[in-house]
């Protein structure tokens, strides 16, 4: 699930951790505010709202920068709809903030339908931090829209600090609220490795990720800056132009392949960079094989899991090997 304009384009963007530790300091001292100022919470029923095209730019791209807001366009006449809408809104009753359902009537708001492209309905689609994505179209079976919204979440959580909206069963409306968030226990860790990038402290950066990594093994932030910090490490002190004739001239070196496919990758050429280790995985056997294989898995973690680009070349790669 890869939100529209959020794909790594030009060099990779090692300030991408440290935009989510800004993002998160960010959220928190909004919340911090919010709450001096004696902001309320949510009503149970401000989760899930109507939408038109006059109230949109408001009740959806605006509160997009504080929470993840889920978009249901239907129509009355729709019988697919009226099985979808009930269980998204149980589903928004649920997950208790996490996100906002907005529901949009096709039928009188034609042009929202035209702007999203929208070809049939039912049609879900999202919007995180004013940027929109397709979820998906059709009255999908409860865990598939279960694990998209888990995705949204993390999404939101994780590029933007968007942690949800307190909700208070006995409010009965008021402004919206961000969640409080303690601070996690691998704040201190994660603000230090972000500290020694902006430094050029690759292996610092480097060693503060794994430290994360030995008592969490799952942290995403840190897998992706590890990854990240790593890949730089690499290519530092590199010859561009020795490395890519290297490759040229070796075409089933793996070592040859994988340090311009590192190259590659850090001048945002992220297809190119896949391409040269699936089709080196193609000339290659046994040990040289894997090692490509594994660096490619690498690459991966790099750009990030949910980018489509990462699911085109996991199946090509998965062609090349079997």
């Amino acid at each position: 699930m890869q939100p529209r304009n959020m794909s790594m384009s030009g060099v990779v963007d090692l300030a991408a951790v440290k935009a989510a530790q800004e993002a998160k300091a960010k959220a928190e001292q909004a919340r911090a505010e919010a709450a001096r100022q004696g902001g309320g919470a949510v009503s149970p029923a401000d989760l899930v709202i109507d939408v038109s095209e006059a109230t949109f730019e408001s009740a959806v791209i605006q509160r997009s920068t504080e929470v993840p807001v889920v978009i249901d366009f239907w129509a009355e006449w729709c019988e697919p709809c009226k099985q979808l809408g009930p269980l998204l809104e149980k589903l928004t009753l649920e997950y208790n903030g996490r996100f906002v359902l907005a529901k949009v009537d096709v039928d009188a708001n034609q042009m929202l339908m035209q702007q999203f492209g929208i070809q049939g309905i039912p049609a879900v689609f999202a919007v995180v931090a004013g940027q929109a994505l397709p979820l998906f179209q059709g009255a999908a079976p409860e865990a598939q829209i279960r694990q998209t919204l888990d995705q949204l979440i993390q999404v939101g959580e994780e590029r933007f600090g968007l942690t949800g909206l307190v909700v208070d069963p006995d409010a009965e409306g008021g402004a919206p609220q961000a969640a409080p968030e303690p601070a996690g226990p691998y704040d201190a860790l994660l603000e230090a490795a972000v500290q020694a990038l902006d430094a050029g402290d690759l292996g610092g950066a480097v060693q503060a990720y794994k430290n994360v990594l030995a008592d969490d093994p799952a942290n995403t932030e840190a897998k992706l800056g590890l990854a990240q910090a790593e890949l730089l490490q690499r290519v530092q002190g590199l010859d561009p132009q020795q490395v890519r004739q290297a490759a040229a001239e070796n075409p089933a070196d793996p070592q040859a392949q994988i340090a311009a496919a590192d190259l590659d990758l850090v001048g945002g050429h992220v297809e190119d960079a896949f391409g040269r280790l699936v089709d080196t995985v193609k000339k290659v056997f046994g040990d040289d094989r894997d090692a490509v294989r594994v660096h490619l898995l690498g690459l991966f973690e790099v750009v990030g899991a949910d980018d489509p680009r990462v699911a085109k070349a996991r199946s090509a790669l998965a062609r090349a090997l079997f």
